[in-house]
């Protein structure tokens, strides 16, 4: 008996969107069916290069790929470039593969299709929200058959990364991550939001960097070559010896939604004003709406640590248990 979870990775390749499809890719818990592209970190073109590049790395060039909207629903794009890179892999200049092409038919497309006739389907959306709101827009019931939804966006009591108040993902599309949720709650479904409360305790350092290489050299470097752009910006704008790795959080909370707790609310976000993409949660019920949203607010992030260089580069789970302890 087939037990996989089948899931469509929507993302926007982007540095942390290409270490979540390198997790997702080594977890036999998923049947990664399909991974659609949205712009957000990088323009559509580029994200769709960045994945071939890690299904090369993976092993996997079986997977599809689809390119999905090339711009937000209402707002001038803004891409994350200044963050990950003009290539979107820290300009590491890594050549992708020959040959290989998205599908013809676009991602929007796809993704409607896919939910009139799979029963048992579920997405991680590592990216901006446009590409499952242009499917919402065409026919509001079409995710009725979606079994999970795992958006990476967000942020309830964290402060934001790209303004005061609003995490990069919503604020980039802020009208679709509202037509997402707001279509959640007709539907009396519930987004699992895993925002930045959560992802912000996910710190890639150079020791476990170094360490992933003595495990496995090839993937090693290839997230050595990838990171270090984002390293450098982690330090001059938040002072962290590291990087954030908010994506992968996403992807192993799917497959063990324990490494995180948190709340159910209804939530929503703002389109307009100086708070445009902030993630609005209402715990306190004023509302009086029922809740539409479970939202992340701790993670256990050593557990994620461990399971992050188990499941990418091998070795030994006792001797990574062991060597996170020493750090």
């Amino acid at each position: 008996m087939n037990t996989r979870q089948k899931v469509i990775i929507d993302c926007d390749p982007g540095i942390d969107d290409s270490l979540a499809l390198m997790y997702a890719l080594s977890s036999e818990e998923l049947e990664v069916v399909a991974i659609t592209i949205v712009c957000g970190n990088v323009p559509v073109e580029l994200g769709v290069q960045n994945t071939f590049k890690v299904l090369q790395l993976m092993d996997r060039m079986d997977i599809k790929v689809y390119a999905g909207e090339t711009k937000p629903l209402v707002r001038e794009y803004v891409s994350a470039q200044d963050t990950h890179g003009m290539d979107g892999l820290g300009e590491s200049q890594i050549e992708a593969p020959k040959g290989y092409v998205a599908e013809v038919i676009s991602a929007a497309e796809y993704l409607y299709q896919t939910f009139k006739t799979e029963k048992d389907i579920s997405i991680i959306a590592l990216g901006p929200l446009t590409n499952l709101a242009k499917v919402i827009e065409r026919d509001p019931l079409a995710l009725k058959n979606v079994n999970r939804l795992v958006s990476m966006g967000g942020n309830y009591k964290s402060f934001g990364n790209c303004s005061p108040v609003a995490e990069y993902n919503y604020w980039c599309d802020p009208d679709a991550a509202k037509i997402v949720y707001e279509n959640f709650a007709e539907l009396g479904k519930k987004v699992e939001m895993v925002g930045l409360d959560v992802t912000r305790e996910i710190v890639l350092t150079p020791n476990i960097l170094a360490y992933t290489k003595r495990i496995n050299k090839e993937r090693g470097s290839f997230v050595e070559k990838i990171v270090q752009f984002y390293f450098d910006f982690h330090w001059e704008y938040e002072k962290i010896i590291g990087c954030v790795i908010n994506d992968p959080l996403a992807v192993a909370y799917f497959i063990d939604p324990t490494i995180c707790s948190g709340i159910e609310a209804y939530t929503t976000v703002e389109t307009q004003g100086l708070s445009i993409g902030q993630t609005i949660v209402d715990e306190m019920k004023f509302w009086k709406k029922d809740s539409n949203a479970y939202v992340c607010t701790s993670v256990y992030g050593m557990y994620f640590m461990e399971e992050f260089i188990y499941r990418i580069f091998g070795g030994e789970q006792q001797e990574i248990h062991k060597m996170l302890g020493q750090l």
